[in-house]
C-alpha cells in the first residue's frame, strides 16, 4: 500500500479495478436477487393458473386453497423446485420461460381434458399421445386446430428468439454453480418437508381411489408427478412364498363355495363392451320423447342385470377392459396407469381368453376402431387371443357424424368369428359408437330421440346427440341377440358399459349417486336362472364363468371363493403382483402362459389374379378392405381399393417388377401407416 501511495498512477488504476470488481459483484447480486424474485413469482403464478383450470373456476380455486392450504403449498414447492435450476444458466430467463411453458401447457391440457372427458391429464396420456392426436378432430373444429397450430408455431418462434436474443446474466460460472446448487437444495428441502408434512397429517395421499377427486383435493402438480413416479404395483407388505402359499390354501379351503356341476364347455361366450353406454334416464330432471333404450330395458326384465362398478369415468376404456378380461383391479397399478401401455406389452397375463383357450375354445377379439388403439394389436397376443378383427379388417362400415364407426357392423363380425372355427368360441368385442365428444349444436337430421325436459339447457344438444347414438347401439343389441337366437349353439352374451359418458353431470344428479357405476346384462339362450346384483368390473368374468361351472385360473378361482374374506383385496393385490412383477410363486417360478400366435382378422385375405385392363393393372382376390395395400419385395405400392374383390395398382414403376401372382403380398396398413399384417 505504501508503494502504491508513492505511485499515484498505479493507485488510480488499482482503485478503478477495485471499483469495477465491486460494481460487477453488485450487478451479479442484483441479477441473482432479480432471478430469485422472478422464480418465486412465476411459480406462484403458474400454480394459480394451473389450479384455476384444474378446478374450473375462481370460486373453486379459492375453495381449494382454503380447504387444502398445505396441498396448495406442496404444489407450489414442486413447481418452484423445477424452476430452481435456472440459476445454473446464464440464459436464466429462457430457462424460466421454457420450464414455465411446460407447466402451463400441462395445466391447460388438464383443463381441456377435464372439460371433455371428466378424467384429468396424467403421464399415461403421454404414452398414448399418438392415440390422442388421432382423435383431435373429434374434439376440436378445424378452426380451433388451425388456431392451436398457430399458437404452437408462435411459441416455438418466441422460444427461439428468446434463446438467441434474450438476456444473459453477467454471472461467472463459479457463482452460478454455487447459487444454482443452493437454490436446488433450498427448494428441494422445502418440497420434501411440505410433502412429508402433508402425508403425515392426511392432507396428501399416495393412494388415489378416485383420480378426479385426487386432482381436486391434492392439486395438479402433485398428482401428475405421482402418475409419473408411481407406476406398476408396489411390492406388497409380507409378500413371500409362504404368504402366497397361504392364499392358495385359502382358495382350497373355500373350495366348497365353487360352483357345483360339470363345466359347460360347449357354450359360446360373447362379451360386448359398449362404449360410454348407460341409461341417460338415470339423470334426474331429464326426459325424452321416447325411451332411448327399449330393447335393453326389455332384456333387463328377463335376464340377469345390475350395476357394474368400473374403474374410470368419461374415458379410460382400456382399464375397464383390463378388469373384465383379467379379473385384476386396476387401482392397484399406478394412478391413471394403463397396463395396456406398460406391463401387458411385455408379458402374458391370466385372462378369460387363456382360461377358455385351455378348455378347447377358439378365442377372438373384435373392435370397430383402429387395431393399434391402446396397443391392442400387441396386448391381445399376451392375453391369449387367436384372432383380432379391428376396423381395418371390416370391409363395410358406416360412421357417425363425429366419425366413429357405428356398432351395427359388429353383428356380422361376431358371427364371422363364431363361424371361423368348429369349436365353442369366446368373442370379446369392444364397441366405439357412443364415444364423445358430443357436439353442443344440433347436427342430426330428424333425430329419433329428442330431449323433452332438461334442467341445464347447455346440455340439451350434447345429450340429444348421445341419446341418438345409444338408441342405435340399442338396436344393434337387438340385432345381435336375434342373430344369436337363430344359431343352433348355446350362447351366453355379456353386455356392459365401459364407463359413463363425458357429459357434464355429477353423482348428485344420478339415480345411482355414483359416477363409476354403469350397468351389465347377461343374456343366454339355454335357460340360465335370472340372478340380479351389483358387481365390480374385476368380478364380472368370474361371475360369468361361475354360471358355466368353470373354475380354472388362479385369479378366477380366487374371486369365486374368497370374496367374503377380510383379506380379499389385499390378497388380490398380492396375486397381481406375483403374476406380473414378483417371483411367480403360484405358477412354478414362471409365467403361466405363452404369447398366442394371434392372426389379424378371421377372413383370410387372398390374391387369385393379377390382370391388365387397358392401361391399368388390377389385383383380384378375396376379403380386401380399404386398408389393404399391395406389397412387392417388401415395398408397399400405391393401391386403390375398389371393392372387397378388386384393387387397382397405381404405382407404375413397381408394376413392372411383378412377374406373377406369387410376387404380390397384401399388407393391411392402418391410417398412421403401421402395418398390422402381411399375407403369407
Amino acid at each position: 500500500m505504501e508503494t502504491l501511495l508513492k505511485q499515484p498512477a498505479k493507485l488510480l488504476q488499482w482503485t478503478k479495478t477495485e471499483t469495477k470488481e465491486k460494481a460487477a459483484m453488485k450487478r451479479q447480486n442484483q441479477w441473482y436477487q432479480l432471478n430469485v424474485v422472478q422464480m418465486v413469482v412465476l411459480a406462484l403464478a403458474l400454480n394459480l393458473l394451473i389450479e384455476l383450470l384444474n378446478h374450473k373456476g375462481v370460486g373453486a380455486l379459492f375453495s381449494f386453497i382454503g380447504q387444502h392450504p398445505l396441498a396448495f403449498v406442496v404444489n407450489y414447492c414442486i413447481i418452484l423446485f423445477t424452476l430452481s435450476p435456472c440459476l445454473f444458466f446464464r440464459r436464466r430467463v429462457f430457462f424460466l420461460a421454457l420450464v414455465g411453458l411446460v407447466w402451463a401447457v400441462g395445466g391447460i391440457a388438464n383443463g381441456i381434458i377435464i372439460q371433455n372427458r371428466m378424467t384429468p391429464f396424467t403421464t399415461a396420456d403421454l404414452a398414448v399421445f399418438s392415440t390422442g392426436f388421432e382423435i383431435l378432430p373429434n374434439y376440436f373444429t378445424k378452426f380451433q386446430m388451425v388456431l392451436l397450430g398457430i399458437c404452437v408455431v408462435a411459441v416455438i418462434a418466441g422460444g427461439v428468439f428468446l434463446f438467441l436474443r434474450g438476456p444473459k446474466e453477467p454471472v461467472k460460472l463459479g457463482r452460478r454453480l454455487i447459487s444454482g446448487l443452493a437454490a436446488v437444495v433450498v427448494t428441494g428441502g422445502m418440497m420434501v418437508g411440505t410433502l412429508q408434512a402433508g402425508l403425515e397429517n392426511g392432507s396428501l395421499s399416495t393412494i388415489f381411489s378416485n383420480l378426479a377427486y385426487a386432482y381436486e383435493d391434492y392439486g395438479f402438480a402433485y398428482c401428475f408427478a405421482n402418475t409419473w413416479l408411481n407406476t406398476g404395483i408396489q411390492k406388497p407388505k409380507n409378500y413371500s412364498e409362504q404368504d402366497m402359499e397361504r392364499i392358495q390354501g385359502l382358495i382350497d379351503q373355500n373350495s366348497d363355495k365353487l360352483p357345483a356341476g360339470t363345466p359347460m364347455t360347449d357354450v359360446n361366450v360373447i362379451y360386448v363392451q359398449l362404449e360410454s353406454f348407460f341409461d341417460p334416464q338415470q339423470i334426474e330432471g331429464l326426459t325424452f320423447n321416447q325411451d332411448p333404450l327399449p330393447n335393453w330395458h326389455a332384456l333387463q326384465k328377463e335376464f340377469s342385470t345390475g350395476y357394474l362398478t368400473v374403474p374410470v369415468v368419461g374415458a379410460g376404456t382400456a382399464n375397464t377392459e383390463t378388469e373384465v378380461l383379467t379379473g385384476m383391479r386396476t387401482h392397484f397399478f399406478g394412478p391413471g396407469e394403463y397396463p395396456y401401455k406398460t406391463v401387458f406389452t411385455e408379458q402374458t397375463v391370466e385372462s378369460v381368453a387363456y382360461i377358455l383357450k385351455n378348455l378347447g375354445y377358439g378365442t377372438h377379439a373384435v373392435h370397430n376402431h383402429r387395431g393399434a388403439f391402446y396397443g391392442r394389436n400387441v396386448v391381445y397376443k399376451n392375453m391369449g387371443f387367436d384372432t383380432f378383427t379391428s376396423l381395418e379388417y371390416m370391409p363395410s362400415t358406416s360412421m357417425t357424424p363425429k366419425n366413429w364407426c357405428k356398432d351395427s357392423v359388429l353383428t356380422g363380425e361376431i358371427e364371422a368369428a363364431l363361424d371361423s372355427t368348429d369349436t365353442p368360441d369366446l368373442v370379446f368385442t369392444v364397441s366405439v359408437q357412443g364415444h364423445g365428444k358430443y357436439p353442443g349444436t344440433p347436427i342430426l337430421d330428424e333425430p329419433a330421440i329428442t330431449v323433452s325436459t332438461i334442467e341445464d339447457e347447455n346440455l340439451r344438444y350434447p345429450i340429444e346427440y348421445y341419446a341418438n347414438q345409444i338408441y342405435e347401439m340399442d338396436q344393434f343389441i337387438k340385432d345381435l341377440t336375434d342373430m344369436l337366437s337363430q344359431r343352433e349353439e348355446k350362447t351366453i352374451l355379456v353386455l356392459y358399459g365401459d364407463h359413463l359418458p363425458a357429459l357434464q353431470f355429477d353423482e348428485d344428479t344420478l339415480l345411482s349417486h355414483d359416477m363409476y357405476k354403469t350397468e351389465y346384462l347377461i343374456w343366454d339362450n339355454f335357460g340360465l336362472e335370472k340372478d340380479d346384483g351389483s358387481l365390480k368390473a374385476y368380478q364380472l368374468t368370474s361371475h360369468v364363468l361361475g354360471k358355466l361351472n368353470i373354475t380354472d385360473g388362479i385369479i378366477n378361482r380366487f374371486h369365486q371363493t374368497c370374496q367374503q374374506e377380510s383379506t380379499y383385496l389385499t390378497d388380490l393385490r398380492k396375486l397381481q403382483y406375483d403374476a406380473l412383477y414378483g417371483e411367480h410363486y403360484l405358477t412354478g417360478g414362471q409365467p403361466a402362459y405363452e404369447p398366442a400366435d394371434m392372426k389379424m382378422g378371421v377372413r383370410p385375405i387372398t390374391v387369385s389374379e393379377y390382370i391388365k385392363l387397358e392401361e391399368n393393372w388390377y389385383i383380384v382376390g378375396e376379403n380386401f378392405t380399404p386398408y389393404c395395400k399391395a406389397t412387392v419385395n417388401g415395398e408397399i405400392l400405391e393401391t386403390e381399393y375398389l371393392n372387397s374383390h378388386i384393387m387397382r395398382v397405381l404405382d407404375d414403376e413397381m408394376v413392372q417388377e411383378i412377374q406373377s401372382v406369387e410376387d404380390i403380398k397384401i399388407s393391411v396398413v392402418e391410417k398412421y401407416n403401421e402395418v398390422l399384417s402381411v399375407t403369407e
